[in-house]
Parts: C-alpha cells; structure tokens; sequence
C-alpha cells in the first residue's frame, strides 16, 4: 500500500514529464526493441516465402561459416584497428579542444571559433566522402600541399597505406567540435572558487589543470568513455562504402561494409544478421568490461 500510494503520489507530481516521456518510449519500442524479434533469422535458413516462423532451424551454421570464411581475420583485423586508432586519436580530441576553449577569454574569436569547430558535422556525410575524394585526387588539394613541401602526387584514396589515416582524421574533423560541446558543458559547472583556492596555493595553469579541471570533469569522460567502448566496433558502413575501392579492401573492408555487401546486395539475410549478432555481442561484453573496470577503480559508472 505504501509503494502504490508512493507511485501516485510521484505520478501526480511528474505527470507532465511521464507524458513528454511516452513519445521517445514509443520510438524506442517500435524502432530499437520490436526489431530485436528478427535476431532470430540469425539462426535459421530465412525465406520470404516462409516468414520468420517458418524458415528452417539451421543453429549456429550461418555463424560457423563466417568464422571459417576466408574474410574473418581480414574484417575483425581492420574493424579493430580502425576502431581502435579512432579512439586513440578521436576520444581525446573534443576533450583537449574543449580545454582550450575553456581558456579563450576573447568572446568573440571563442564563438566563431566554435562555429567552425561545430559546422563539420552538420555536412552530410556524401558531401565529406565527395570531397575527401576530390580532395585525395593526383590534381587535388591533399597533392597540391604534398607537391608543395617537395612530395610526389598520387592517389591518395588508392593507397591501402593511408586509407585507415584519412578516414580517421577525416572523421575527428567531422565530429571534434561537436563532441566538445558535452565537455564544455562540464567545466562550465566547475566551481571557480577552486580555480581561486589553487592560485592562492600557487598553482599555475599548468597545475589547475592537472588538480582541478580535469578530475571536476573526470566522471563525464569516464561515462563518455564507457558509451565509447559499448560501440567501438560499430564503424559506420557509409563512409566506408562511398570511401573504398577494389585497390583498398585490404585495409578498408569492415564487418559492417561486409554485412551490406552480404545483406542488402546478395540478400543473404541470415548471414548478414548472424555477422550483424556476432558484432553486436562482442559490443556488448566490452560495455560491460569497460563498466565493470570502470566501477572497480573509479567511482563512476553506468550502474
């Protein structure tokens, strides 16, 4: 009796925010949970004809013959290291540019600034991959500026060498001022009265930085790092499709270009989805490593 009266109580109180919170829980359910029902295929030899019910149990046989394919160690090779030196190279760079913009007392360059930062991301995806495409050509910018400082032009995109270094530091361009914006957010709640208690202590920049503003924002990049691993290997098939050709699929194929190409261009959809299962799964168990290390030695978590 005490928990009903307690729940309508609550109810009475938040009605207004339980019903701006039915919109993103419908979404949630017809866009993120009912889908979940058609795993299933993953299991099965799937037909059209015969429906998700019908099509033949085949176990885990679609997973077994993407392990024994002969592009397993080729995909999960470049998935992880793309992957990999995007979060070495992308995690930390909305972080530092964050800092820096802390430190910017001209209101007017912070601000534009910002902008330009931020502008990247709002630039569809088939605009970035055109230009980096113009841009990687023997008569492109990238060439002009190598020809420059003395280097030879070439085709750039052509090279599997350099195709994983122009797809990250394109996508930390695309996403770095809008990935800030999160952390600026965080040391703008930083209480300045520690920034004056330091100073009177003698610490400079330097030392502030260190002792004050990096563990008052310590715990957002700890969750941010955490969401991080929960879809390290999760790399986007888009970019990777309109960036990659025959000459570079030694570098640049990917799970999830591999899953399109199987899926939606051979319409093997049992397979796709077990490749597409097996992905989610190893994502799955690196949120919940990254969390439990992260709960272990630290004091923040997602739960």
């Amino acid at each position: 009796m005490k928990l009903s009266y307690q729940i309508k109580k609550d109810w009475k109180r938040n009605r207004s925010l339980y019903f701006i919170m039915i919109p993103v829980l419908i979404f949630y359910i017809l866009f993120h949970y009912k889908p979940m029902y058609g795993a299933i295929i993953a299991f099965k030899e799937y037909s059209p004809a015969l429906g998700v019910t019908g099509s033949p149990w085949v176990g885990f046989a679609n997973f077994t013959r993407f392990f024994k394919s002969v592009y397993f160690i080729r995909l999960i090779r470049n998935t992880i290291l793309l992957s990999v030196y995007n979060l070495i190279l992308g995690f930390p760079a909305p972080i530092i540019l964050a800092l820096l913009l802390n430190e910017v007392r001209n209101k007017k360059f912070k601000s534009i600034t910002q902008t330009v930062t931020y502008l990247p991301h709002f630039i569809s995806l088939i605009v970035v991959t055109g230009m980096l495409t113009d841009f990687s050509m023997t008569t492109g910018l990238f060439n002009d500026v190598i020809t420059m400082f003395g280097g030879k032009s070439s085709p750039l995109l052509q090279d599997p060498k350099l195709y994983r270094s122009i797809y990250v530091l394109s996508s930390i361009w695309q996403e770095v001022g809008w990935g800030s914006i999160i952390y600026l957010s965080a040391l703008a709640g930083v209480d300045s009265q520690l920034y004056e208690a330091a100073q009177i202590d003698g610490a400079g920049k330097w030392k502030q930085l260190i002792h004050v503003t990096l563990p008052a924002i310590a715990p957002v990049i700890v969750i941010m790092f955490i969401l991080k691993m929960g879809s390290l290997m999760n790399m986007g098939y888009e970019k990777t499709i309109l960036l990659y050709n025959p000459s570079t699929y030694e570098t640049a194929d990917i799970i999830s270009s591999y899953i399109y190409r199987i899926g939606l261009l051979e319409q093997d959809w049992s397979y796709s989805t077990a490749i597409g299962l097996f992905n989610s799964a190893i994502n799955f168990g690196l949120l919940l490593f990254t969390n439990r290390m992260s709960k272990r030695y630290s004091e923040t978590s997602l739960w």
